[in-house]
C-alpha cells in the first residue's frame, strides 16, 4: 500500500517538476526475475530506476538506516533490504538471489557505490555473478540528470531514463574475469545510452 502512494507521488514529482521523459519501459518483462541495472550518481536514482518499471522495485541499502526509528519501517516496506558497506555481505547477496528465484524485480548499481563526480567508473563482479547464479536478465538502464536536482547550477533539472534491451550472461558463472568482463558490457551500454539521451 505504502508503496504504490511513494510510486505514485514519485511519479507526479518527476514527472510535472521535472519533466522526466522515460522510454524503452516496454523493454522490461512483466514477470520473472529480472535486474534493473543503472549507474548511480545521486540518492535519487533508487526511486528514479524503480518508479516507471511497471513492477515493484527492490533495492539495497546501508544497513544503518534500518536501524533509524520510523525511516527504517518505511523503507523496509518499499522493498529496502540492508546491505553492510565496505565488505562483501554474504547476507545481502543471498537475499538479492531469493528476491530473483521468487520472481522478483531487483535493483542494482553496478559500479557498487555512488559517484561523487558524475563519471561511470569500473563496475564490480558483483551485478553478473549474481545475474550468473539466479539465471536472469539484466535491463541496463540510464539515469540522466538526477545528480543536478536542487543543484548549484539547476535546481530542476529535466530527466531522462532509458531502458535498455535485456542482457543475459552466457559465459561460465565460475569464471572470474568472464563475469567482470558482462559487468563491464553492462556498464558500456549504460554510458553509451548516456551519450545517446543527452545528445537529443
Amino acid at each position: 500500500m505504502l508503496y504504490k502512494f511513494v510510486r505514485k507521488l514519485l511519479q507526479w514529482l518527476f514527472k510535472v517538476v521535472f519533466r522526466c521523459k522515460i522510454s524503452g519501459a516496454e523493454h522490461i518483462p512483466l514477470s520473472g526475475g529480472l535486474i534493473i541495472a543503472a549507474n548511480h550518481a545521486s540518492n535519487w536514482d533508487p526511486p528514479m530506476a524503480a518508479v516507471f518499471a511497471l513492477r515493484p522495485v527492490c533495492f539495497m541499502a546501508k544497513q544503518e538506516l534500518f536501524a533509524v526509528p520510523v525511516l527504517g519501517q518505511i523503507i523496509k516496506q518499499l522493498y529496502a533490504f540492508p546491505v553492510k558497506r565496505g565488505a562483501g555481505d554474504r547476507g545481502a547477496i543471498k537475499t538479492a538471489l531469493q528476491i530473483l528465484k521468487k520472481g522478483d524485480c531487483l535493483g542494482l548499481f553496478p559500479e557498487g557505490t555512488r559517484s561523487h563526480d558524475g563519471k561511470r567508473h569500473k563496475p564490480e563482479a558483483g551485478i553478473a555473478f549474481i545475474a550468473a547464479k539466479a539465471n536472469v536478465p539484466v535491463i541496463p538502464t540510464a539515469l540522466v540528470g538526477a545528480a543536478d536536482i536542487f543543484g548549484e547550477k539547476t535546481k530542476f533539472p529535466k530527466l531522462k531514463i532509458h531502458y535498455g534491451m535485456p542482457m543475459v550472461f552466457q559465459g561460465n558463472p565460475a569464471d572470474r574475469d568472464e563475469l567482470q568482463a558482462f559487468s563491464q558490457q553492462i556498464m558500456d551500454e549504460i554510458e553509451k545510452m548516456i551519450t545517446i539521451e543527452q545528445n537529443k
